[in-house]
C-alpha cells in the first residue's frame, strides 16, 4: 500500500461518527433507515459518511427489495485489518518513492 493509499484508509476512519458506523454495523448489516436511526443522523449525512467508507473498502452497500416492494439499501462491514506501526509507515513512503520514480504517479 502506498502513502496516498494509505492516507485514504486512515482519513476514511479519523471520523468518530465513522467508527460509530463501523461498530454498528460490524455486529449486523443494517439498512439505511435502520442505521440512521440507531446512530442518530439523518440519511444524507449518513449517505455521505457510507460512501467515503465503501470507497475506502471498509463497508459494501447493496440494494434489496423488501417484501411490500420498497428497495432498501443495506450495508455490512467489510473484512478487514489495518496496521499502523513503523514498518507500515516506511513500507507505505517506499512504494509511493518506487511509484514515482518509474513514472506512475
Amino acid at each position: 500500500m502506498s502513502a496516498d493509499e494509505l492516507s485514504i484508509k486512515l482519513t476514511a476512519i479519523s471520523s468518530a461518527q465513522r467508527m460509530r458506523i463501523i461498530a454498528m454495523l460490524a455486529g449486523e448489516r443494517l439498512h439505511v433507515s435502520e442505521l440512521a436511526r440507531r446512530v442518530g443522523m439523518s440519511r444524507a449525512l449518513l449517505y455521505m459518511h457510507l460512501t467515503k467508507l465503501e470507497e475506502s473498502g471498509y463497508v459494501a452497500g447493496s440494494l434489496e427489495l423488501s417484501e411490500d416492494g420498497k428497495a432498501l439499501k443495506y450495508f455490512e462491514v467489510l473484512p478487514f485489518t489495518l496496521t499502523i506501526d513503523a514498518e507500515t509507515l516506511v513500507s507505505a513512503v517506499a512504494r509511493s518513492a518506487e511509484s514515482a520514480e518509474s513514472g506512475e504517479i
